[in-house]
C-alpha cells in the first residue's frame, strides 16, 4: 500500500509516495501541486540599476505567479526623491539628488485567498559629475592658486564649464579659472588647474562645473568652496 506525505526539505517540496516497511522501500515523486506551481515570487535582483541625478529612469517588477492582475506598493524605506512607484510595477521618474535609497516593495495578487510577497532593493543614484579637490585652493605669494579634478560618471558625453571664482568681503568675485569642453563619458578623471595674483585682502573660492547634455535637455551642476576666506598678505 502506498501513502502520501507532503516534504519540505533541503529545497524539495512536492508530495512524495513510499511504499511502507522494510529497507526495500521505493520512493516517487509526484507533480507539484496547483498552489505551489502558481506561487507569486517577485524575480528581479538588487541592487536596481544604477542612475543619475535629473536622469530618466524606468524599471520594471516583475512577479510571476499568482492571479493577476497584480498590484505593487512600497512598504518600508523611501526611494529617491523624484522617483514614484505605479501599482502596476513600474517604478519610473528623475532621482533629484544622488544617495544610495533602501526600500521594501510588496506585490499582491488578485486571488481568493489573495497572495503576497515582500522583497527589499537598493538602488544607487551615482553623481553624474564627481568633483574634488586635487590640490586645495590655497595662496602663494600675491596668488590663490588650486586644482579640481572632474569625472563624467554617465552614459554620455557632456559640455562641460569649468569656473572658478574668488570673492572677497565685497562679493565682487574675480575669476582666476575657466574652462569648456567635452567630457567624454568613460574618461579617466581630468585635472582642471586655477590661479590668478590678486590684490591684499581674504577671498572665498568657489570653484562650479556644470555639465549639459542637449540632446536629453539635462544639465549637471557640482560646486566645491573653500571652508573660509584664504588670506592675501603680499601685493597692493
Amino acid at each position: 500500500m502506498f501513502r502520501t506525505l507532503l516534504v519540505l526539505a533541503a529545497g524539495i517540496a512536492g508530495h512524495f509516495a513510499f511504499a511502507g516497511g522494510g529497507p526495500g522501500q521505493t520512493w516517487a515523486q509526484s507533480a507539484p501541486t496547483r498552489q505551489e506551481e502558481n506561487a507569486l515570487v517577485v524575480t528581479n535582483d538588487s541592487p536596481l540599476p544604477d542612475t543619475a541625478p535629473q536622469a530618466q529612469y524606468l524599471f520594471r517588477f516583475l512577479a510571476p505567479g499568482g492571479v493577476h492582475p497584480v498590484h505593487w506598493r512600497v512598504e518600508k524605506g523611501s526611494l529617491p526623491p523624484g522617483v514614484q512607484l505605479e501599482v502596476d510595477g513600474v517604478l519610473h521618474g528623475a532621482a533629484e539628488r544622488a544617495g544610495e535609497f533602501q526600500f521594501t516593495v510588496s506585490v499582491r495578487d488578485s486571488g481568493k485567498p489573495q497572495q503576497s510577497v515582500e522583497k527589499q532593493f537598493l538602488l544607487r543614484v551615482i553623481s553624474a559629475l564627481s568633483l574634488n579637490w586635487k590640490v586645495p585652493a590655497h595662496v602663494n605669494g600675491n596668488r590663490i592658486e588650486g586644482s579640481v579634478e572632474v569625472t563624467n560618471t554617465t552614459p554620455d558625453d557632456i559640455d562641460l564649464t569649468f569656473i572658478t571664482v574668488a570673492v572677497p568681503p565685497n562679493g565682487r568675485a574675480t575669476a582666476i579659472g575657466y574652462q569648456h569642453f567635452s567630457l567624454r563619458r568613460g574618461s579617466p578623471a581630468k585635472e582642471l588647474p586655477f590661479g590668478e595674483m590678486l590684490p591684499r585682502g581674504g577671498y572665498v573660492v568657489h570653484v562650479d562645473a556644470v555639465g549639459e547634455v542637449a540632446p536629453k535637455h539635462l544639465i549637471y551642476r557640482e560646486r566645491l568652496q573653500t571652508s573660509g576666506p584664504l588670506q592675501v598678505a603680499v601685493g597692493p
